[in-house]
């Protein structure tokens, strides 16, 4: 592999779905790359009703805010831009855990009782799971409300697919890990898996990186915090040919 600063390519694959896809190409161009925009899955918000006795509303991600009416509930959101987006949507009583899902478990069970009323779980199609059985095995009544529903994309967009075959690709972003399973799935299905060894693939969580070590990127780096911010201080700046900050 060539080092780093050899490589001058200067696009950043974007894998994450509308609309945060474009919240993540104003601040990757920000840092001086260009942004090329490949999102893995499809949003599509589904029709919500709260349950009437809830004791709180858990949100694991933006997706899942943006889908919802506001709502008199108080919410436990998995992290601060969650919160962020929860608070825009109308939601007033609104606390943020630190980023993952074992942190918000743990804000859970340190802020809330079993014995106050169910725990309404708003999330995406297939998500999830795991959090509602652990947060069932700590004597939690868990209502599990599908909300939006993340619909794999069928293929590459054409100008990805020859930025691939250019090698004109730097890095790749990865904020979930269907997203990386999926984007997997998309270069294997358009024949272009040699491309990753040309790629830095930047990793939200060690759990998104794990899923990427299916494929030989040219290296994985793991953000120190499961938040944007971090992933993209992963990333640096284009005129610090990528290092890590």
């Amino acid at each position: 592999m060539p080092p780093l600063a050899a490589r001058a390519s200067r696009a950043v694959l974007i894998t994450r779905p509308q609309p945060g896809a474009a919240e993540s190409a104003r601040a990757v161009m920000a840092l001086g790359w260009a942004p090329l925009l490949a999102p893995a899955l499809t949003l599509t918000a589904l029709p919500f009703k709260p349950p009437s006795s809830c004791q709180a509303l858990i949100l694991t991600s933006r997706a899942a805010a943006r889908a919802l009416p506001p709502a008199a509930l108080s919410v436990i959101a998995v992290g601060e831009a969650t919160a962020t987006e929860a608070r825009a949507r109308g939601f007033a009583n609104v606390e943020a855990a630190a980023g993952d899902a074992a942190a918000l478990a743990a804000l859970i069970s340190a802020t809330r009782r079993p014995e106050d009323g169910a725990l309404c779980l708003a999330v995406g199609e297939g998500y999830a799971l795991d959090l509602a059985a652990a947060l069932r095995a700590k004597g939690f009544r868990v209502i599990r409300r599908v909300v939006y529903a993340a619909r794999p994309s069928a293929s590459l967009p054409g100008e990805a697919q020859q930025a691939l075959r250019d090698g004109s690709i730097y890095a790749a972003l990865f904020t979930s890990p269907r997203l990386a399973h999926e984007t997997i799935r998309l270069l294997r299905d358009a024949g272009l898996e040699p491309a990753a060894s040309r790629i830095s693939a930047i990793a939200l969580s060690p759990r998104i990186a794990a899923a990427l070590s299916a494929l030989p990127w040219a290296e994985i780096r793991t953000a120190v915090r499961p938040d944007h911010a971090a992933l993209l201080a992963c990333l640096g700046r284009a005129d610090m040919l990528g290092s890590p900050s």
